[in-house]
């Protein structure tokens, strides 16, 4: 497994697993007929152009490779609402539910944090749906503290969002590089 720094290259794959994610995650909470329409090539070009900004203000995209396969990735930069406390945010993070399990989302987090610290960020929140029961589990077990909900508008549906926090990015570093 190699977690790296992603390129412009690696936009289809990661529009791929972006999208088979959502398909695996989301069944029953969204409609399936959004599901299908997902668009691999629209997820593409959005994932090219934050890839062509990685480390511009305190952005950054990873993914995780294994056997020369994109199987997950993370994204993350500065906290895009304002907020007073919490100044970096994890924007997104997939991986491939056949790969889950195995640490890769701790691994991609580790990066995430790193280059939020390395851009002097050293706290941290991620939104998520909350009928996400497993990725809110493993914010959970990482640490993450909720913090609010709110409404968020998707195609045919308006569906609660939480935000769980790291107010110590240096300690969630720390604990991820140790265990």
């Amino acid at each position: 497994m190699i977690i790296r720094q992603a390129t412009t290259g690696d936009a289809q794959g990661i529009a791929r697993v972006h999208v088979d994610v959502w398909r695996t995650t989301y069944r029953g909470v969204i409609t399936d007929d959004v599901l299908a329409n997902l668009s691999y090539e629209r997820r593409e070009q959005q994932w090219r152009e934050a890839a062509g900004r990685s480390g511009e203000g305190g952005r950054s995209l990873f993914v995780a490779e294994d056997a020369g396969r994109i199987v997950g990735f993370a994204s993350g930069g500065p906290e895009r609402t304002g907020d007073a406390l919490y100044k970096g945010e994890l924007y997104a993070i997939y991986v491939l539910q056949t790969s889950q399990g195995q640490g890769i989302g701790r691994l991609l987090v580790h990066q995430v944090g790193k280059a939020l610290v390395s851009a002097e960020i050293s706290t941290m929140l991620v939104w998520v749906l909350a009928a996400n029961r497993g990725a809110r589990h493993f914010y959970e077990v990482l640490g993450g503290r909720f913090l609010k909900e709110q409404p968020v508008e998707l195609p045919g549906v308006t569906l609660p969002e939480v935000a769980y926090g790291w107010d110590n990015l240096p300690s969630l570093i720390s604990m991820l590089t140790s265990g």
